[in-house]
């Protein structure tokens, strides 16, 4: 079982980048969480997906300016990030599990190895 994340890279303020988490195994019902960690902070959760329900959700911090969603394939769920601040400049992980609080990390099964996400000011 693995979850690669991907999509990361380097960005002005104010620009977009396309993050994707891609399983080897068909997500089903699996929900998948993002997360991100700058340097000295703790884990943060950004976003989630259930897919058995479609269901999204969002941080307080991002919601408006990031869209999950998951593509036809049903291994990858994409996280798209548009008007970028520099505060988003973290290390982004997508976890995959059966939460029953998304936004909870322990609650998650497996885990992708991370995406540097870098936004110059």
């Amino acid at each position: 079982v693995q979850l690669q994340a991907s999509g990361g890279g380097l960005v002005h303020t104010g620009g977009s980048l396309r993050l994707s988490c891609t399983a080897s195994f068909p997500l089903g019902t699996y929900a998948i969480g993002w997360f991100r960690q700058a340097p000295g902070k703790e884990r943060e959760w950004v976003s989630a997906i259930k897919n058995s329900l479609g269901t999204t959700y969002y941080a307080d911090s991002v919601k408006g300016r990031f869209t999950i969603s998951s593509d036809n394939t049903e291994k990858t769920v994409h996280l798209q990030m548009n008007s970028l601040k520099p505060e988003d400049t973290a290390v982004y992980y997508c976890a995959a599990g059966f939460p029953t609080i998304p936004q909870l990390a322990y609650e998650y099964d497996y885990w992708g190895q991370g995406t540097q996400v870098t936004v110059s000011s």
